[in-house]
């Protein structure tokens, strides 16, 4: 036979499926099953925390928030009373984009954001879908890291880095004669001024808000003797100094700051912390704000969402005024703080052996390094014990260290916030992995694979993790992968 045949021959061989044998490492994809502990019987329905109970009231406290975190927010008009959207937003509904695997998730498959049009949240006439919006693509924030020079240009002596907001109000009914144009992707995508951002997931999150500043200080110093050239710090407070910890940046230090912040920029919902209209960075830093015809679109002040008072008064106390129903923040807050954290599968996908060397490896290879796998122990909370408590303070199992890390020119995004640098970004807490569709700050990947190997570039603390992921044997990978997948 001649050579160039056998060669042919050995390399179709070599690609037939042999059983038991693994030739290329695969992301194995979405996993099933239960989310948060809920039977996918009923997906949209996610788990508070295990002592979240009616008979103290904070089952119908959590239950008030999901609802709420489910509204759909118009500019006026609204017969339920869910008004003050605009005059810019990226969708009008906190679930639309936080609802894969279920409500209090992350991005879903078909994004809400390319059919604002086609179900008439904004008007076609005013509005138009950003090229990067795709239908099955990720849900998406976009950020201009520069302001524009005279020529159009990116300009990298004045930093910008504010969210833009993809829609406007303009034309619709309720919006009354307020005229905005939308912000100029196009010219931005051509500069190459543009960055994306999607949504965090928030199961577990009150557990990391409830995690003592000291504890994750020792786990900072612990992680300090690697040899993988690893040296996180922290995002803090810019009020008082305490270490901060949600956001791609880690840029918000409470969940109810982090509610706030995203009513008012994601949907442009003025409310108890941020009590203005929100301009885009330009009309506000460079311009004149937003034209009068374009603030307080409901006609009933500031701030749009705010503590709803209550006239009833107890006999026996004629200054005990009903006034414990919340600002939708506080319920947003309270929904996410009381919402149970991601639980793993220890058989699926692969096999339980498979996951049990994959997180092993995860370990060998320095992953854990700063995907913490558990940080011991939170605080003791008033919310409820399921956080913490004296007698039985809680573990919270989120695969992250919390702090900033630089990543490299891979992944940078040129944006800076609080402490935060243009290549720093917050460990991304990896439970719940499993069930994520899109990867990384601004979703460019499905593939778990594919996100591992960008966390190798010039100037990242990841690289030589990253090299020892690739020095794995290729059944090895797999079983890392599926161990991810796993969480």
């Amino acid at each position: 036979m001649k050579p160039n045949k056998l060669a042919l021959l050995l390399v179709c061989v070599s690609a037939l499926p042999f059983p038991g044998v693994v030739f290329a490492q695969v992301d194995p994809g979405v996993r099933s099953g239960a989310i948060n502990g809920q039977p996918t019987a009923t997906p949209m329905n996610p788990l508070p925390l295990a002592s979240v109970s009616s008979k103290d009231g904070s089952l119908q406290f959590f239950q008030n928030g999901l609802v709420r975190f489910q509204d759909v927010e118009s500019v006026s008009n609204s017969p339920t009373g869910n008004n003050g959207l605009g005059p810019r937003f990226n969708f009008n509904q906190c679930s639309g984009c936080h609802s894969q695997p279920a409500v209090g998730g992350t991005g879903p498959a078909n994004n809400p954001q390319f059919q604002v049009i086609g179900n008439g949240i904004v008007s076609s006439s005013t509005n138009t879908i950003p090229s990067f919006i795709t239908a099955n693509g990720p849900t998406r924030e976009a950020r201009f890291p520069f302001f524009f020079d005279q020529f159009g240009n990116p300009n990298t002596n004045a930093p910008n880095g504010g969210v833009e907001d993809l829609f406007t109000v303009s034309g619709r009914s309720d919006a009354g004669s307020c005229r905005l144009p939308q912000p100029s992707f196009a010219q931005a995508q051509a500069t190459n001024n543009v960055i994306f951002r999607i949504p965090t997931p928030v199961f577990g999150a009150g557990l990391i808000e409830n995690i003592d500043d000291s504890t994750l200080l020792a786990n900072l110093a612990a992680q300090a003797r690697n040899n993988l050239g690893i040296s996180g710090t922290f995002n803090h407070n810019g009020n008082d100094g305490t270490i901060s910890r949600f956001g791609w940046k880690a840029q918000n230090k409470s969940l109810e700051l982090f509610a706030g912040e995203a009513y008012n920029v994601e949907m442009g919902i003025s409310n108890e912390i941020f009590g203005q209209d929100r301009p885009l960075p330009g009309e506000d830093q460079l311009g004149s704000g937003l034209p009068a015809n374009c603030l307080n679109l409901t006609r009933t002040g500031y701030p749009e969402d705010t503590t709803n008072f209550s006239p009833t008064v107890t006999s026996s106390d004629p200054f005990a005024v009903n006034a414990s129903i919340p600002s939708d923040v506080v319920a947003f807050a309270m929904f996410m703080r009381l919402l149970a954290p991601p639980v793993p599968s220890t058989t699926t996908p692969g096999s339980a052996a498979s996951i049990a060397n994959g997180r092993s490896l995860f370990g060998a290879i320095g992953c854990a390094t700063c995907h913490t796998p558990t940080i011991s122990f939170t605080q003791p909370s008033n919310f409820t014990a399921s956080l913490g408590s004296t007698s039985a303070p809680v573990s919270v199992n989120a695969f992250s260290d919390i702090e900033i890390h630089h990543m490299g020119t891979g992944l940078a995004d040129n944006v800076s916030q609080g402490g935060a640098g243009g290549d720093q970004f917050r460990t991304a807490p990896l439970w719940g992995l499993g069930q994520r569709i899109f990867f990384l700050h601004d979703g460019r990947t499905t593939d778990l694979l594919r996100a591992i190997q960008a966390h190798q570039s010039s100037g990242s603390e990841a690289s030589q993790v990253e090299e020892n992921f690739d020095s794995l044997s290729p059944s090895q990978q797999q079983d890392l992968l599926n161990f991810l997948r796993s969480l």
